[in-house]
């Protein structure tokens, strides 16, 4: 069963790029298991919701939901019904990444529903106040991303140090079972080392692996230095 093992953790968010679309998501998925097969790695991928259910069963890594709605089965058309991706093969969600923010009622409400249904929840943050807050909710990770520097291929574990140390300080005060992810431009070998280095167990990243020319290659140099 493709669960949640120990660190270091990678998790490769999928986002809506069509360089993960259609064939591409199989093929990237199958890339990220040869990757953990090969390195010992924890790699996590989550593509869209479309493909949950088949990936899910063509490998035997980790896959999460990019996101969660905070409703119970009915009439609401068009929203992401978490029972649905738990059924569909998930184990957890991404919540409140930057690129679909929500309210912190809604994250606490997101995390209570995943927890009853057995799923991992990865909040994202972005800064430490939000961090400190969301670590009050007991998810399983917190994920901190300065949306500024996400997709720009500058890493915050270089650019910005300070905010993932104050970051995993804060959240293990608050809650030492809180396990702290670092987010936003990371796409080396030297990036995901410098984030363990700062305290975090692991990272969550999109563009600097779905658009590198050779995928694989990008996720092997990823984990090269750990």
């Amino acid at each position: 069963m493709n669960e949640i093992k120990e660190t270091p953790i990678v998790i490769l968010n999928f986002k809506t790029y069509l360089e993960s679309t259609g064939e591409n998501t199989l093929k990237l998925a199958k890339s990220s298991e040869m990757v953990a097969e090969e390195t010992g790695v924890n790699i996590m991928v989550a593509p869209q919701y479309t493909d949950i259910y088949r990936i899910a069963r063509e490998v035997d890594i980790p896959v999460l939901a990019q996101h969660i709605d905070t409703i119970d089965a009915g009439g609401h058309t068009g929203s992401i019904l978490p029972e649905c991706v738990k059924e569909a093969g998930a184990v957890g969600t991404l919540i409140n990444h930057s690129e679909r923010r929500v309210e912190l009622f809604e994250i606490d409400a997101a995390i209570k529903k995943a927890d009853s249904l057995g799923l991992s929840t990865v909040v994202c943050t972005n800064n430490i106040e939000t961090s400190s807050a969301a670590a009050t909710l007991n998810p399983d990770f917190v994920a901190i991303e300065p949306p500024e520097l996400i997709g720009s291929g500058i890493p915050v574990s270089k650019a910005e140090p300070e905010i993932v140390e104050k970051t995993v300080e804060s959240i293990h005060n608050i809650n030492p079972k809180v396990r702290v992810l670092c987010g936003a431009g990371i796409s080396t070998g030297d990036d995901l080392k410098a984030a363990i280095d700062l305290g975090s167990e692991g990272v969550l990243l999109a563009s600097g692996i779905i658009l590198a020319d050779d995928p694989k290659k990008a996720l092997l140099d990823l984990v090269s230095k750990i």
